[in-house]
């Protein structure tokens, strides 16, 4: 029987270097969206750890999913503080345009004032003697009013922008003391993650040890190869009159099929010594190295038959391709595609998720239960 690699799907950030910092606050927005999508597909990967029976590999799991949550959540609370930071800077950046423009409409007020000084007592009648017609005084006392209208209306934008000022000068104060609260939060956070990344390497360095435990991680494993093999049992006895028929065998692909993500080998079809846990395990299809997060597409025609969160598999989708024929595609950051949904070659099924070894996509060509080497079926071979 072929047992799967001891491979957790971890999530979604891996342990990295964090991300430059955003330069506005549409891509701080955008990236906390990602985060909070992030945190919810590990939520949802810790409430069904619980409905798994316990063992080795559900404890690792559950602490590898709690570091992941508080990688999450520190790196959310880093993008707040940039968000906080940003806002400051616009707010203060508004502050100094409306001060520089009180400062414009006040020296602009001051000419006319002068200006209208230099009348003399009389105003505008005194005017009358200094033209030699009628017509010319109606023209410049027109002219006076006009003034006298604009520096009633630079009075009250003048009111209006000191007004604007005050209240942007209480902006500020707010958001500076919103960024001390994220600063405070991103630090608490990120010695919390150090500690739960402490606590996972503990254990792992714990496991490469006892050899009893390395036996119940094989055992653990052997299982959860035979309930797949089950389920793709039952999936092929079922009479199902919606079937997925190609348009072209899938038999007659090999060598044809595009790789399902970019990436290099970071492990072949076969058996293996896992490196971390002295394991023996039999990889029945391939590991990819990859960036995380990025795109996976179905390799063919196919329908999705499966799309959920499957054990230490993590968020996993199966694509029925007709003949018998299946591709697996586990260890997603989360499921891009719905049971019963038919995809064209090329469709996302989902993302690069994160494992304890890193950013990684573990892909399987399967004809009825039998694993097949995948990279014998792809047009160019991962290396």
């Amino acid at each position: 029987m072929r047992k799967p690699l001891l491979l957790l799907a971890l999530t979604v950030l891996p342990a990295q270097e964090p991300l430059p910092a955003p330069q506005d606050l549409g891509q701080v927005k955008e990236r906390l969206a990602g985060i909070q999508s992030a945190l919810k597909a590990v939520d949802q990967q810790m409430e069904a750890l619980k409905k798994r029976r316990k063992g080795v590999l559900v404890e690792l799991q559950g602490i590898s999913l709690q570091a992941d949550r508080v990688r999450a959540q520190a790196e959310q609370a880093r993008l707040k503080r940039d968000q906080a930071r940003l806002e400051v800077a616009a707010i203060t950046q508004r502050k100094e345009e409306t001060a520089r423009e009180i400062q414009q409409r006040r020296e602009e007020l001051r000419r006319e004032v002068r200006w209208m000084q230099a009348l003399g007592p009389l105003g505008d009648l005194g005017l009358a003697t200094a033209f030699g017609s009628f017509e010319q005084y109606l023209s410049q006392g027109r002219y006076v009013a006009y003034l006298r209208n604009q520096q009633r209306r630079r009075l009250d934008r003048i009111q209006r922008l000191q007004t604007d000022l005050a209240r942007r000068e209480a902006e500020i104060q707010e958001a500076v003391a919103r960024l001390a609260r994220e600063e405070e939060e991103a630090h608490r956070l990120q010695a919390s993650l150090k500690l739960n990344e402490e606590r996972l390497e503990g254990f792992l360095d714990g496991l490469k040890q006892d050899e009893s435990r390395q036996k119940s991680v094989q055992a653990e494993l052997a299982e959860e190869a035979l309930q797949l093999e089950r389920m793709l049992n039952q999936l092929l006895s079922k009479p199902r009159p919606d079937a997925f028929e190609p348009g072209l065998a899938f038999a007659g692909l090999r060598g044809e099929l595009p790789q399902p993500t970019p990436g290099t080998l970071a492990q072949a079809f076969g058996e293996h010594l896992h490196p971390k846990f002295h394991t023996r395990t039999m990889q029945s299809g391939l590991l990819i190295a990859a960036t995380a997060g990025a795109p996976v597409a179905a390799v063919a025609d196919g329908k999705v038959v499966f799309a959920d969160i499957y054990q230490s598999f993590g968020p996993m989708v199966i694509l029925d391709h007709g003949g018998g024929w299946f591709s697996l595609y586990t260890h997603l950051r989360g499921v891009g595609a719905a049971k019963g949904q038919v995809l064209k070659q090329g469709e996302p099924v989902g993302t690069v998720g994160v494992t304890v070894d890193g950013p990684r996509l573990g892909f399987e060509i399967r004809h009825l239960t039998q694993p097949q080497d995948p990279n014998k079926w792809l047009k160019t071979r991962y290396r």
